[in-house]
């Protein structure tokens, strides 16, 4: 075997070093007129790996703490704002369990849908937020910001969709950004976005898997319809009714985390006493908020907040203009019809819209700070129209943070990373024996990079990576969220002067910060 450089893995020749790997994290430099062997090519394989094993573990990310998108100091900010649902109320699982239930009860009682659709269970660990749904094809799909498919994370029902097939369904794996404008839900292209989503993306599915009755009944009806409106209008009807609403007011303890209750109220409480105004914006109606806010904060939560505001009709309420608020009589609960030239602490408002709540507080532009969990309907027009600083809630985060802190995807991360930069800096070898090696290194990528999705959800893997690329689902989270996190409670953690500040994302032209690669003996021991 030829000798080997200490300082790299090239074959020496002429005494001279071509200096191919002097580093340990794997930076792009060009080695194109390097030719080798594929027995070096082995060797490079063999030393980049056990580097990739020796190399630092990345430390451990604190799920409880807050990730900015953009620079905010709170120091800044004057008013803060909330959204309810899953923004205040933190609620448990067993929610999605009951939303399932209702949906399907009300597809057989309401729609006659087959009894059968009575005995399916609700699959918890089957969706993640943030999919979109081809509603002319019947499949769920993940799409990353690039509006690419990934491949492998096609659903028609329970089952996957063959990457072939998904490919001459869409004639490739790229979505037209005609078909991709669906900010609100229009379009042949539906994102299920919010967390009330994934009891809705399970029952789709299940439906789906015991739809040849409805497909092959006599029915007048497109496929789109039976296998996804009417579910999808079902589990609206639900939370509209008043139905989903009743059912937890009649068991708090059980889908409301209580042991957030207290950190939410100490939120509010250090806020007020600080001076920094609040209010709360929510399409829910005043009962149904009533009851959580009692019974997370007492009796007298309202007196925390300078403003209230329900049925808010979002994301109307920062779109349109002209829907009056309206205060709220708490003998009849019905709106009154006076008019509201101000807004008081202590009134319940109904309605109304962003026009009217500025010019009646003078709450502009980046002074308020708004939270919620729904990155469309809460944050996109208060941060792009208004200039808000904009908090999104995402409970997801937590479990997610705490599966990248294992070890195995820390170890697994290192790899692939590594061998990514093997293909990026060989694959210019030509050799038939070279290029046979190079192969090899790109079935394991792929076969790591599947492994890692699966880390975090067998079906569609994470709520914010496509392989290596960032989400759709992320996109639209970076644009509209100034700082995101998995609980509003993580607030706690941080002073009201606290500056959030973004990590520095190298752009692909930029250069990188790196330390010596190990060094090889001439025998190819690392030293």
């Amino acid at each position: 075997m030829a000798a080997i450089c200490k300082l790299c893995i090239t074959a020496l020749k002429s005494g001279k070093c071509l200096q191919l790997l002097h580093r340990t994290n794997f930076v792009h430099i060009s080695y194109r007129r390097y030719v080798a062997s594929k027995s070096m090519l082995q060797e490079l394989y063999r030393v980049t790996k056990a580097a990739a094993e020796e190399q630092q573990p990345m430390p451990d990310q604190n799920p409880d703490a807050i990730f900015a998108n953009n620079e905010l100091s709170l120091s800044n900010i004057e008013v803060y704002g909330f959204d309810y649902d899953y923004t205040l109320a933190t609620y448990t699982p067993k929610l999605h369990e009951l939303i399932f239930t209702l949906g399907k009860e009300a597809l057989v009682d309401q729609l006659k849908y087959p009894e059968a659709i009575l005995d399916l269970e609700y699959d918890v660990d089957f969706a993640v937020r943030g999919l979109h749904y081809d509603i002319k094809k019947g499949v769920f799909m993940k799409i990353d910001q690039f509006h690419n498919i990934q491949l492998g994370t096609v659903y028609r029902g329970m089952h996957p969709v063959p990457d072939e097939e998904v490919k001459t369904l869409f004639e490739g794996t790229h979505i037209s950004v005609e078909n991709m404008n669906t900010f609100y839900g229009v379009g042949p292209m539906h994102q299920m976005v919010d967390l009330f989503a994934l009891p809705e993306i399970t029952l789709v599915s299940l439906v789906t898997e015991v739809g040849n009755y409805l497909v092959t009944s006599q029915l007048s009806l497109n496929t789109d319809i039976l296998l996804f409106c009417f579910p999808q209008n079902t589990v609206q009807g639900i939370h509209n009714s008043g139905v989903l609403h009743q059912a937890i007011i009649k068991d708090l303890d059980q889908y409301l985390y209580s042991e957030k209750c207290y950190e939410t109220k100490l939120l509010l409480e250090n806020l007020a006493n600080e001076g920094k105004k609040l209010f709360l914006i929510t399409n829910s109606g005043f009962p149904f908020i009533d009851h959580g806010m009692t019974y997370m904060v007492g009796k007298e939560w309202k007196e925390l907040f300078d403003i209230v505001i329900v049925n808010a009709r979002k994301p109307k309420f920062f779109k349109e203009g002209y829907r009056p608020f309206r205060a709220l009589n708490m003998d009849l609960m019905t709106p009154e019809w006076g008019r509201i030239s101000s807004l008081s602490k202590g009134v319940i408002y109904h309605q109304g819209n962003h026009h009217e709540l500025q010019k009646m507080t003078g709450w502009y532009g980046p002074k308020v700070l708004y939270f919620g969990d729904h990155v469309y309907s809460d944050l996109a027009d208060p941060s792009l129209k208004y200039g808000w600083r904009t908090g999104a809630i995402i409970p997801e985060l937590e479990a997610e943070i705490n599966k990248q802190n294992s070890e195995v995807y820390k170890s697994s991360v290192r790899w692939l990373v590594a061998l990514q930069h093997l293909i990026d800096e060989m694959q210019h070898q030509n050799s038939p024996e070279c290029k046979e090696v190079i192969e090899s290194w790109i079935q394991e990528r792929n076969e790591m990079r599947v492994f890692t999705k699966s880390l975090f959800n067998p079906h569609f893997g994470s709520l914010f990576r496509t392989y290596h690329n960032p989400t759709y689902f992320f996109r639209r989270l970076a644009r509209f969220a100034d700082i995101y996190m998995s609980s509003l409670t993580n607030l706690l953690r941080y002073s009201t002067t606290y500056t959030f500040y973004p990590h520095r994302i190298l752009l692909p032209h930029e250069p990188s910060v790196y330390s010596k690669r190990p060094n090889v003996r001439e025998n190819g021991n690392e030293d």
